[in-house]
């Protein structure tokens, strides 16, 4: 039976001190995989211990986390694919039981969720972060992971050639998860070990900067992929002021046959007519939104479940 391509995608950005034993772990780990280490305009020697470490290199222009990937999907071709940092920091020994339970449950993604004792490693203002931003996914989007921030993932290629990347940075993680939650993808999560940095190698995630980014980006999936919940809840908020505006306008008339406050009268008009307009706002754009998921999920049943070439064969 044919053995299923795999590659292995690294996006850098300053590693020179961490590449080449992340290439050497995955290497090891699995010895028949392609391994693409794509730099993101690092101005040490990432290209070329990549390159000195057996790693096929490219390069990404386009400065972000989120470009780097969209580069990634698009170029390399492959039926299985496994993304790491190119940090050292992932397991690289987990992979080829990731690899072989995507093969085995015909499964689309596996997230790699961290789990270290290693303050270092992990700081607690990012596991306190991640955990707020899981749980708001899980309550927008009504299930989730409990590690939506990995970078350790293995894709099939189904997932990988049907995902529109849109995100420019660090939030592209979470943009991946919504993709997967709102195709209902078959995916599970595997608890795999989180080490501290190399000496040397320093982290490019800003706690505060990306945390607001990948919130931000939250929020804005959620208004595109519920547009009727999104808009709706405005409109709701908007009804109820001009509701509460309104009685006591009501409690005049009904006494005195008279509008006094003409210009409450106008605002409670205008309010209601904003409610109505975001309601059927959102009933237009859940239309429109429904006809783009189906060409997704249409772009998504064009390539075969993992593993399935591997038990005809």
């Amino acid at each position: 039976m044919p053995e299923p391509r795999i590659a292995v995608l690294l996006p850098c950005y300053n590693e020179e001190a961490a590449i080449a034993a992340t290439v050497a772990g995955f290497r090891a780990a699995l010895p028949g995989a392609d391994i693409y280490v794509y730099d993101n305009n690092s101005r040490d020697r990432t290209v070329e211990v990549a390159r000195a470490a057996g790693a096929i290199v490219r390069t990404e222009r386009i400065q972000g986390k989120g470009a780097v990937v969209r580069r990634m999907f698009a170029d390399v071709d492959a039926d299985v694919y496994v993304m790491a940092d190119g940090d050292a920091t992932y397991d690289a020994a987990s992979a080829p039981a990731m690899v072989a339970r995507l093969l085995g449950e015909q499964l689309d993604m596996i997230v790699g969720a961290r789990i270290t004792q290693i303050e270092a490693a992990y700081r607690r203002g990012h596991r306190f972060g991640n955990a707020v931003l899981t749980g708001m996914l899980a309550r927008l989007f009504g299930r989730s992971f409990t590690d939506i921030l990995s970078g350790y993932r293995v894709f099939s290629r189904r997932f990988v050639k049907s995902f529109p990347v849109l995100s420019a940075g660090f939030e592209i993680e979470t943009e991946i998860s919504v993709h997967a939650l709102e195709l209902r993808m078959p995916v599970a999560e595997v608890a795999t070990p989180y080490y501290e940095r190399p000496e040397g190698s320093a982290s490019k995630l800003s706690t505060y900067r990306d945390g607001f980014r990948i919130l931000r980006t939250i929020l804005t999936l959620y208004r595109i992929e519920r547009p009727v919940l999104f808009f709706g809840a405005i409109g709701a908020v908007l009804a109820l002021l001009g509701l509460l505006l309104a009685v006591p306008l009501v409690i005049t008339y009904m006494h005195t046959h008279l509008v006094p406050r003409l210009p409450t009268a106008v605002m409670v008009t205008g309010l209601m007519i904003l409610a109505a307009l975001c309601l059927f706002a959102g009933l237009i754009l859940d239309t429109v939104v429904r006809g783009r998921r189906e060409m997704r999920r249409l772009a998504y049943l064009s390539h075969r479940a993992p593993g399935v070439e591997r038990r005809e064969g």
